[in-house]
């Protein structure tokens, strides 16, 4: 059950009707249909290569081995997952590292060259969000898509928070310290095992974010076309008790980013999936800045 929303969409996450790692010990089909012992990246039972047997060896692909260059390639190192084309926590880093750095580019961007145009904001906006989606409907991560996303997402956040700045000065600086301050915060706790990311904990987080997001649509259809407070979720008690809320699912989508990277590296997922971690990583982070900005705006109004 993959989400087609990019906030929602783990890929790492989904393989056929379960979640990656947490069905390690459920029913088995079909030999060779489903992954082994719950590993969502492993080959079907057989031969995955195809290439003709040799001397009863189902991998040989030339003449055998001689004893001189059986004894060489034993005497070496092993190769790591680096040699063998799989993600491991640096190539996550570099990636989150390359795709956070877009974003912060282009709010510099949006920042100096265009501040005061909400319209080109709002077209940079929707321009990542178009982005975000045909990526999360690609079988197979891109990272042209990826970074052209964190650019106008980066555009759209320089100008937004500009005029943050403009109304409550220095929100920015608070919103982005306090973004660093919730990942490291969930960060510890996942590393410590204070948070578990189980089924059903994903289950009952993607239910609420869903009422989450459709409580906020709801809102934003009545402040179009009736009261300009909508439903008051975005002023006042309510709109701090939606602000937290909203801060609270991003925390949640933070745990589920550290599952996808820790899975991915635990049962070898290939090099390019680290990109989809990095986006993940950075939707969850751009959601978390966003929520914090408004909620100090609702508490310095």
């Amino acid at each position: 059950m993959r989400s087609s929303n990019p906030v929602f969409s783990r890929r790492g996450f989904t393989r056929g009707d379960s979640y990656a790692g947490f069905d390690a010990q459920g029913a088995q089909g079909a030999a060779g249909a489903r992954p082994q012992g719950g590993n969502p990246y492993a080959q079907p039972a057989g031969n995955p290569y195809g290439q003709p047997q040799q001397g009863g060896n189902p991998y040989a692909a030339g003449p055998p081995l001689t004893p001189e260059q059986m004894e060489e390639m034993y005497a070496g190192p092993s190769a790591g997952p680096a040699q063998t084309g799989r993600m491991t926590m640096d190539d996550v880093v570099v990636r989150t590292g390359m795709t956070l750095g877009t974003v912060v580019v282009g709010a510099v961007l949006g920042w100096v060259a265009i501040p005061d145009r909400l319209g080109l904001a709002v077209g940079a906006a929707l321009v990542a969000f178009v982005l975000a989606m045909i990526q999360s409907f690609k079988r197979v991560p891109s990272p042209p898509l990826i970074l052209g996303y964190a650019a106008f997402e980066g555009i759209f956040l320089g100008v937004i928070s500009n005029a943050y700045n403009e109304q409550w000065q220095g929100a920015p600086v608070q919103a982005v310290l306090g973004t660093m301050a919730v990942f490291a915060g969930m960060l510890f706790a996942y590393k410590t095992r204070l948070i578990r990311v189980t089924a059903r904990y994903a289950r009952i987080g993607m239910a609420i974010a869903i009422g989450f997001l459709l409580a906020m649509v709801v809102n934003l259809l009545f402040a179009a076309f009736g009261s300009s407070d909508g439903l008051g979720l975005t002023t006042g008690p309510l709109g701090i008790v939606f602000c937290l809320l909203g801060i609270g699912l991003g925390a949640f989508f933070l745990s589920l980013d550290f599952k996808q990277v820790e899975d991915g590296i635990r049962y070898g997922a290939p090099r390019n999936e680290s990109w989809l971690a990095a986006f993940g990583l950075t939707l969850s982070l751009v959601w978390i800045y966003l929520e914090l900005l408004r909620l100090i705006s609702i508490l310095r109004d």
